[in-house]
């Protein structure tokens, strides 16, 4: 009996680059599921990711949504969110649950909200009166100060800090070692580059100054 006890659910694990396997550290550290497989590219089918066999490509996703209840998006996220955004959709439409996935290394304060399907990576800290939207990632050692708020489909890169009351739009992708200052807003679609300082809000019509003086 112990042993039904302790079977995990499975989940699925759509895209096998890079990001996956951070992805994959970080799902079998916080231990609550057992990863299905991934689904890759065609050309990618039958090989392995980290032990995990990829499964299938994007045109299985309605059949092994029968055969597996959720699943994550772990396609990454630099100049554009519509990969994540078509996949996390698709996986809306055919049924799939999509859990939260937080590391035991990360800190996200009990009263923080995270939404479906967001991945929250190893040494992030989430403080009080965040709200952090679906389908984004919040990447390894990045900080969501309190009362900020992050959209949906977002990537908040490697040690990017976002300071108390900034407000994030949708599909936004924040590079590694960006700082944005206090209650700053950021509108859709925009990007911050690596290292850049953001101390006036920012669409994505504005320019920033670039941070080596140069064009």
């Amino acid at each position: 009996m112990s042993e039904y006890l302790n079977m995990k659910e499975q989940i699925l694990l759509v895209g096998a680059g890079g990001h996956a396997k951070a992805c994959i550290d970080v799902i079998e550290q916080e231990g609550r599921f057992e990863i299905y497989g991934l689904i890759g590219r065609k050309s990618e089918v039958g090989s392995n990711i980290l032990g995990y066999p990829v499964c299938g490509s994007d045109s299985d996703l309605k059949f092994l949504s029968s055969k597996v209840s959720n699943a994550l998006v772990t396609i990454g996220q630099i100049k554009t969110a519509e990969n994540r955004e078509s996949i996390y959709t698709k996986l809306i439409n055919y049924g799939f649950d999509l859990p939260t996935v937080v590391s035991p290394n990360a800190y996200v304060s009990n009263h923080a909200r995270l939404g479906k399907g967001s991945i929250i990576m190893h040494g992030v800290v989430v403080n009080s009166g965040a709200v952090i939207g679906n389908n984004t990632i919040l990447n390894s050692m990045s900080l969501v100060e309190h009362d900020s708020s992050v959209g949906n489909h977002c990537h908040i890169s490697t040690g990017a800090r976002l300071n108390g009351g900034v407000s994030i739009g949708n599909s936004v992708f924040v590079g590694s070692g960006a700082v944005v200052r206090q209650g700053i807003y950021i509108g859709d679609s925009s990007v911050i580059g690596m290292g850049q300082l953001v101390s006036n809000d920012y669409t994505i019509c504005s320019k920033l100054p670039n941070p080596r003086g140069k064009e």
